[in-house]
């Protein structure tokens, strides 16, 4: 058997990932320059992520689609101030996840029934996520859905999600802490 070396695979993983953070620094330019081709792709690579983001914090396909669209037209629209040097999808899911939170908020103060909230729970957008698990991550509170879908649907680290929510590392740990308390029924009866 001609294994390859755990050291070489991480290299071939790490050379991989640069060219990929190296292409799409190309089309932030590219598209900060105006180009509309440059604009599609990174829509193209983008856009599935954002609005399965949007869907899970907000539970409703149709207001997931806003979201991830408005969401798109003010990073573009904010596409000159962007650093390069850092990637666009942690910033685009930052808005993203940003403008869900702030859907939701207001959702629960013009105080919608569940029953509405919960319309779009068959949508494809849950991906392998079960009716009962969606059901569950619905009854947390925006911010808690929040980070469960930024650590286990985007994985991004507790330390990535602090930046990107502008929070302190303990309180997005404390965040998942409660979260997964509150879904762990839902999750051991999916689990057997």
């Amino acid at each position: 058997m001609n294994a390859e070396p755990a050291s070489e695979r991480l290299a071939g993983v790490s050379r991989a990932s640069a060219l990929h953070r190296r292409r799409e620094a190309a089309l932030v330019r590219d598209a900060q320059r105006g180009s509309e081709q440059a604009l599609a792709e990174l829509f193209r690579r983008h856009w599935r992520r954002a609005h399965r983001a949007a869907f899970l914090v907000v539970g409703d396909t149709a207001a997931a689609e806003d979201i991830a669209q408005e969401s798109f037209l003010a990073a573009i629209r904010a596409l000159d101030r962007f650093d390069r040097r850092r990637p666009f999808g942690p910033w685009l899911h930052r808005i993203t996840v940003n403008r869900a939170i702030d859907f939701s908020r207001a959702r629960a103060l013009r105080a919608e029934s569940a029953g509405e909230a919960a319309a779009g729970s068959a949508a494809p957008e849950a991906g392998s996520i079960s009716d009962e698990l969606l059901g569950a991550l619905h009854e947390l509170s925006a911010e808690h859905r929040a980070v469960v879908v930024l650590r286990y649907v985007l994985e991004y680290t507790p330390g990535e999600i602090g930046e990107l929510l502008g929070l302190p590392r303990g309180t997005v740990n404390s965040r998942l802490r409660r979260a997964l308390d509150r879904l762990r029924p839902a999750i051991e009866r999916e689990s057997s």
